[in-house]
């Protein structure tokens, strides 16, 4: 039996849940609230409108949102599933102290701003995001900072590890997914009888209410990034460099983060593992759209004070309100300011609703806007039409800004509110309505094209499979394109007892895609498609780096008589210290921070365009790698003088100055990451010099998948759909996750291709896609970490750049053409082979059993365990090479053999192996039962 069968099984055909878009076609109008009924996805909020800018990667959205922070005035808003306060927005960490988040909110709080955080709160046992540190971590720098936990999963003073005993300690999904139900219900807790198996996963920043961030990133460890995705991060020759400090170095894959209160520990060795690269992508918007998001946000916090805090801490917290009819179809809201006044009173601040009036006011007298067009903040406007055709695209220009509509997942336990599935709608919507293509890139894909396919609901695989026969039907040129990771983001060989949770979302997915008798491409075949692939393709990301193990590091441990490890530790431990003065805070001063200063029209030559232009792309050259840049990196940079800033402990910094000093004096010109190889006009991998011998370098070559975190619709580079959202049941049908989402249009009309033909596009659409294009392929430059550019900005600042015409960007510009298709298969075909063959990763096609897995897999790798990784080997171990490694056994030339195959490979993007296991009847697990989790945890 199935995973499907089993789970049908076991619930033995229960009522199904009504907004599961599987009664009556895709979407259930008459089961939405009444007032939303008039909006468009039947959301809570009408389209509305306002100026947008996209980020790709970490790297660029942590600074913005980091230029946002010290420039807040009034308030800032957050909501994240999880929050590190010890994360930094800039790197490296070493020269960017006062960019760590919890010393910016702490900087805030004392220049006045309020700052009102929710998080989710987590079954401790079960995950390791440790909320309660959050909290307190920040609520204890300032009396303006309040933090929100949500939901509480057991009543007050109910001891469940007494209940249940020590198994309630570090639960493995294994463990998870084989309790009984009542079990499942006392760890989880229950509300209106649901069990709380669900979580916030909003990511949601609001700055001063006329400012948003929002998108797939969390303001916590291990979304940093750039677009080259380095995945080595040692640094012998100075660890002041270091990029990704304590548990930001993380895979996943090997290790979850654990005691993230102790953030500065880390089990995962960076000179044997590597860490795992993270894909996002995320928004920043202002202009009207603004004020569905503070509706949002202050509905959830009026929420959680009503339900928890009013009782749980009287007079410790106040309700928010929202100024005359601001949001007023929301329930709950305060319509005076009666409570907020209080509030401003109590803690020192004062009168943010008036002038916060008047600042909306001028931002929409600044695109354009008439007091007419406020309606849609009332979100009782009438119907609008839903993404369409050409008759129906909005050809208007940027002078009223992009067409926005804020969208969400929601119901009684996450909001208070009746069941809102607006996200999935959407979906649905774009994908039937689409014309040319649609591009999907997220974290997961569960969906169904059909009532078999129980207990999925969500039926965007069934819009996807109408939208294509449409087209086979028609003889009109189609394409889907889903970009999603090779495996969920959880520890543990896949083979292993403790990897079922693994297994069984990757067997979800298999049976969403091409598996299970009812799957997309199934339904494909039997629609008289002989060649599904000419109509849809699922792609995963990989890349590779080399760990700086050369001859430096060894020499400098032996020289300093400290290890690498051990001075890495002092780093990470120095730059984890409080060290803030009063005098630190006059670089938040938020007069030197306004717009008419820091970036008025004056000052704008810092990020003119023209800086950035194609001729500059030198600097990426291979010139790049050689002494005369790493002076501004390397040990040069190590200066005694600067010792006392960061405050050490003296019995640190003894042997960290040793090391340091002794670093200095071993001649070294290896690079610390070979990331920007696979870039455009990075250096040739053959030709990056190693400082050791040959077989060193060839075992410090390092590969493990990209991690797609996106959560990213794009059709016809007209519309794009963004937010928290993932492809599946959990995110999609508004009675699991709280997710939110914006729905795009516009605004400025681009001349393009489509299929060969002139075709009118959006520049923002079009845009993003190409850069996410480009990325994939190897057709952008490598990012530095410390060369902002104006796509590093807010959206206040400055619009995104972008190359228009560039010989990248015609190769990109027409997504339907044969030679871009082309390409794209010629560079997935590639990468694909390459990786295969130099690191035998998993899943891979050629492993259709367990036994291809144990022969292409296990018997080549040691795999970490929870113990640690630097353990020797076991009986039957001797001869195997750590796992994320290359096999030696398939390059008899050595490293020049390895490096020449290495060179190849451009960009990250790779086949998802659909064969993977395809002869295994049950890849979770051969005749386990599973509980309700499987059902409402993994799909």
């Amino acid at each position: 039996m199935g995973l499907f069968g089993k789970v049908e099984a076991f619930f033995g055909g229960g009522e199904e849940e009504r907004h599961s878009h599987s009664h009556s076609g895709y979407q259930c109008d008459e089961l939405h609230p009444e007032e939303h009924s008039a909006n468009r996805f039947q959301s809570f909020a009408a389209p509305s409108s306002g100026n947008i800018k996209w980020f790709v990667d970490g790297c660029s959205y942590f600074w913005a949102v980091s230029e946002a922070l010290q420039r807040a005035q009034e308030s800032i808003y957050i909501l994240d599933w999880w929050l590190s306060p010890e994360l930094y927005l800039r790197r490296p960490p070493s020269r960017n102290e006062q960019y760590r988040l919890d010393a910016m909110l702490k900087a805030a709080a004392e220049r006045g701003v309020k700052v009102h955080v929710i998080v989710y709160k987590e079954v401790e046992a079960a995950l390791t995001l440790d909320s309660a540190h959050t909290k307190h971590a920040l609520e204890k720098l300032h009396p303006n900072i309040s933090v929100f936990r949500h939901p509480d999963h057991a009543p007050a003073g109910y001891d469940i590890a007494s209940e249940i005993g020590n198994s309630f300690k570090n639960l493995t999904n294994f463990n998870l997914a084989t309790m009984s139900k009542d079990t499942l219900k006392a760890i989880y807790g229950a509300a209106d009888d649901v069990v709380l198996y669900w979580a916030h996963h909003e990511k949601l920043l609001v700055v001063d209410r006329n400012l948003v961030f929002m998108g797939g990133l969390d303001l916590c460890f291990g979304r940093w990034d750039t677009n080259s995705h380095p995945i080595a991060d040692a640094h012998p020759g100075n660890v002041d460099n270091i990029i990704f400090p304590g548990q930001d170095y993380n895979n996943a894959r090997i290790f979850d983060f654990a005691d993230v209160g102790n953030w500065d520990q880390n089990q995962l060795d960076r000179t044997k593992s590597s860490r795992m690269g993270w894909s996002d992508v995320a928004l920043s918007m202002n202009g009207p759209i603004v004020s569905d998001l503070v509706s949002h946000f202050v509905d959830r916090w009026n929420f959680m004070y009503d339900a928890k805090y009013n009782e749980k801490d009287p007079g410790k917290y106040v309700r928010l309100s929202l100024p005359g009819n601001y949001g007023s179809s929301q329930r709950g809201y305060e319509q005076e300011g009666s409570e907020e006044q209080e509030y401003e009173e109590r803690r020192g601040g004062g009168g943010m609703l008036s002038r916060f009036t008047e600042s909306l006011a001028d931002e929409m007298g600044n695109l354009g806007l008439s007091e007419g067009h406020r309606s849609h903040h009332s979100h009782r406007s009438h119907r609008s039409e839903e993404y369409d055709d050409e008759r129906s695209y909005d050809r208007r220009s940027s002078r009223g800004g992009a067409r926005i509509q804020l969208t969400r997942s929601c119901t009684k336990w996450s909001s208070g509110h009746a069941t809102e599935h607006s996200i999935a709608n959407a979906y649905v919507s774009a994908i039937t309505n689409a014309r040319h293509f649609v591009y999907i890139e997220n974290q997961f894909f569960i969906t169904a094209t059909s009532d078999e396919q129980r207990p999925v609901s969500n039926k965007i695989g069934a819009a996807i499979v109408d939208r294509i026969v449409r087209a086979y039907e028609e003889g009109q040129p189609f394409k889907v394109w889903v970009v999603m990771p090779a495996v969920p983001a959880f520890a543990g060989d896949l083979k292993s007892k403790d990897a079922l949770g693994t297994r069984a979302i990757m067997e979800f997915q298999y049976n969403s895609i091409s598996r299970g008798g009812h799957s997309i491409i199934q339904k494909l075949v039997a629609a008289g498609i002989e060649n599904p692939r000419e109509y849809i393709g699922f792609y995963n990301l990989r890349n590779y780096d080399r760990i700086n193990t050369s001859r430096t590091l060894r020499q400098a441990e032996s020289r300093s008589g400290v290890s690498y490890e051990d001075a890495r530790r002092y780093h990470d431990d120095y730059v984890n210290e409080e060290r803030y003065s009063r005098d630190d805070e006059e670089r938040y001063d938020r007069d030197r921070y306004s717009r008419d200063d820091r970036y008025g029209r004056g000052d704008e030559d810092r990020y003119d365009r023209d800086r950035y232009s194609r001729g500059d792309e030198d600097r990426y050259s291979q010139d790049r790698y050689g002494r005369g840049d790493e002076d501004r990196y390397g040990r040069d940079r190590y200066d005694r003088g600067d010792e006392d800033r960061y405050g050490r402990r003296d019995e640190d910094s003894s042997n960290y100055d040793r090391y340091q000093r002794q670093a200095q004096s071993v001649p070294d010109d290896t690079q610390d990451t070979v990331s920007a190889a696979y870039m455009k006009n990075g250096p040739n991998i053959s030709n990056i010099p190693w400082n050791g011998a040959p077989e060193d370098e060839f075992n410090a070559f390092v590969s493990e998948q990209l991690y797609i975190h996106t959560k990213l619709l794009i059709a016809d580079d007209r519309l794009v759909i963004c937010g928290s959202a993932n492809l599946n049941d959990r995110s999609q049908l508004g009675t699991h996750d709280s997710e939110i989402a914006v729905v795009v249009e516009g605004p400025t009309t681009l001349d393009s291709y489509m299929n060969g033909e002139r075709y009118e596009a959006s520049e923002f659409a079009a845009s993003l896609r190409r850069q996410i294009f480009r990325k994939h392929l190897g057709l952008l430059p490598d990012q530095r970490w410390d060369q902002p550019t104006q796509n590093w900005l807010p959206v206040t600042d400055a619009p995104n750049d972008y190359d228009w015409g560039s010989s990248a960007d015609r190769l990109v510009e027409d997504p339907l053409s044969p030679d871009f298709l082309n390409y794209w298969e010629d560079v997935a075909h590639t990468n694909t082979k390459v990786f295969s063959r130099a690191f035998h990763p998993v899943p891979d096609d050629s492993v259709r059993t367990w036994d291809d897995y144990d022969n292409f897999f296990s018997k080549h790798f040691i795999i970490p365990t929870a113990k640690g990784d630097d353990k020797k080997p076991k009986d039957g171990e001797e001869g195997k090479v750590p796992y994320g490694h290359v096999v030696p056994e398939e390059f008899p030339g050595g490293v020049e053999e390895l490096k020449d195959w290495l060179g190849r490979i451009r960009g990250n993007l790779v086949n998802m192996p659909l064969q993977f296991l395809i002869d295994v009847e049950d890849i979770a697990e051969e005749g386990l039962t599973l509980n309700g989790l499987t059902d409402e945890l993994y799909t």
